[in-house]
C-alpha cells in the first residue's frame, strides 16, 4: 500500500488544498492529511482542532484520506506512518522555491522519502488560506473559495465576529 502526505496549517482548508488532496488520493493508495499548528503563522483564525475537524469534514467523502494534528517534523510524521512521499501543492516559482528547500530538508531527515509537487490547477492558482480568512473576515460570500461541506462549520465558529 502506498501512502502519502499532504500537510499544512489549513487555517482553513481551501478548494485548492482540497484539489490537490483528491488528486493525491486518486493516485495512491492512502493519503494522511497531517495538519501542522505552525505557532510561527501568524493572524491565525482557527483553533488546531478547529483545523482538524474543518480538514476532516472537507476529506470525509474520499475513503482512502485521514486527517490528523502533528506539531513535530514533517519527515517523522512520514516515517511513523510509513509514507513513501509527501505530496505539495504550488501555485506559483514562489512557492515551488520554499516547498523545494522543505523537500531537500525532508530528504536530509529521511533519504527514502520523496516530494511530488502538483501545480494548482489553474482555477484555484490564486487562492490562499490568508484571501480565504479576509473573505470570512469581511462575511463575503465563501463558495468559491471553501469545500461545501466546512461551510456551516466556518459560520459557526466565527458567528461570534458579527
Amino acid at each position: 500500500m502506498r501512502t502519502v502526505i499532504c500537510s499544512g496549517t489549513f487555517d482553513p482548508i481551501t478548494l485548492g488544498h482540497l484539489d490537490i488532496i483528491r488528486r493525491a488520493a486518486s493516485c495512491f493508495d492512502r493519503v494522511c492529511v497531517c495538519v501542522v499548528p505552525n505557532a510561527e503563522k501568524k493572524n491565525q483564525m482557527f483553533t488546531p482542532d478547529q483545523k482538524l475537524l474543518l480538514v476532516r469534514t472537507a476529506v470525509q467523502e474520499l475513503p482512502n484520506v485521514t486527517a490528523e494534528l502533528w506539531p513535530g517534523l514533517l519527515a517523522e510524521f512520514a516515517k511513523n506512518h510509513g509514507a513513501a512521499a509527501i505530496v505539495r501543492g504550488v501555485r506559483n516559482t514562489s512557492d515551488f522555491d520554499v516547498e523545494y528547500q522543505m523537500a531537500l530538508i525532508n530528504s536530509g531527515i529521511c533519504p527514502e522519502l520523496e516530494t511530488f509537487f502538483l501545480p494548482a490547477a489553474t482555477q484555484y492558482q490564486h487562492f490562499s488560506s490568508s484571501m480565504a480568512r479576509e473573505m470570512i473576515r469581511y462575511h463575503q460570500p465563501l463558495e468559491k473559495y471553501l469545500p461545501a461541506a466546512i461551510l456551516p462549520l466556518v459560520r459557526e465558529m466565527r458567528k461570534d465576529e458579527k
